[in-house]
């Protein structure tokens, strides 16, 4: 039946399609926004998170400093509703890629943790599957039901923001690794151990870590000449000298692990300090291929 001109219209469909699209741009870019800036603030360490994830230790922090910058463009493009189709492509590509990869190697990681997001807790397995795939038809549908995209100049302004952001952040945080200050002195067998003169290497190991052990084991080839190397294990340090005496690595053991590891964060073992003179010189977290070694070489701590 016709209705009367001056009759109110009906609520159309569009409706709750633009509420329900800004509300899954909302829920996505919130987790991608966390997520990108995490890696963008801390490229180390989401770097060591990414090489434990099985991605090469040498492109580990690359990788993590633009998958951030990515993340965090896509977040923000979704976001702004103009913008937001945009965005939705970008973060599930990311999404698409990055279930893909877990696929591949998914006999290698499945009950691992995944590290995609900070503070939250998944582990490689069905429900990893299940999460991603529900986070990628929100990214889908909220540009699905998105307006059509406009102002690419604005949105690659955004881009570069993001980008200096990123490698701002990134010489801050290596600028923080370099040069942070030593305890004045640790306790070693019970005496004081200073830490203020000479080159010593303090090495952060899981006493049953069998990357630690091997880790370990090839930095004992090494001439360490003068350089002092401290045992500090993160875990179990009943197990620490047996440790030691396994990998065949000459040095002391020291059990203050809380105050050292304030002063050099770290996300996970192995990982090491490179100390002279009572500051840092480097933070060690690659213990794959050439890495420690190169780096050890080029501070001068071995020959």
């Amino acid at each position: 039946m016709a209705q009367p001109a001056d009759a109110p219209a009906l609520p159309e469909l569009a409706g709750w399609k633009t509420f329900a699209g800004h509300l899954a741009a909302v829920l996505v870019a919130a987790l991608f926004l966390i997520a990108g800036l995490w890696k963008i603030t801390d490229p180390p360490g989401a770097a060591v998170r990414l090489a434990q994830a099985k991605v090469p230790q040498e492109l580990s922090l690359a990788a993590a400093l633009g998958f951030g910058i990515a993340e965090t463009f896509g977040a923000v493009l979704l976001l702004v509703p103009r913008f937001r189709r945009w965005g939705a492509w970008i973060i599930s590509a990311l999404l698409a890629a990055f279930m893909i990869y877990i696929g591949i190697y998914y006999a290698e990681l499945q009950g691992e943790e995944c590290a995609c997001f900070p503070w939250i807790k998944r582990a490689v397995g069905p429900g990893f599957f299940l999460a991603d795939g529900v986070m990628l038809l929100l990214a889908a549908l909220a540009g699905w039901w998105a307006k059509p995209p406009e102002g690419q100049r604005n949105a690659l302004v955004i881009l570069g923001a993001i980008g200096v952001f990123g490698l701002v952040s990134f010489g801050v945080a290596a600028a923080r690794d370099k040069g942070a200050p030593a305890p004045a002195s640790i306790t070693v067998e019970g005496k004081p151990f200073s830490l203020a003169q000479g080159r010593i290497l303090v090495y952060f190991f899981d006493p049953e870590c069998t990357h630690c052990l091997d880790a370990g084991r090839r930095m004992a080839k090494l001439n360490w000449g003068h350089t002092k190397v401290v045992g500090v294990p993160t875990v179990n340090p009943r197990f620490a000298a047996g440790f030691m005496q396994s990998s065949g690595l000459k040095g002391v053991v020291s059990t203050d692990l809380d105050p050292l590891r304030k002063a050099f964060p770290f996300v996970s073992t192995p990982a090491a300090s490179a100390i002279e003179n009572g500051r840092q010189k480097q933070l060690l977290t690659q213990f794959e291929g050439d890495e420690p070694v190169a780096t050890l070489k080029k501070l001068g701590f071995v020959y």
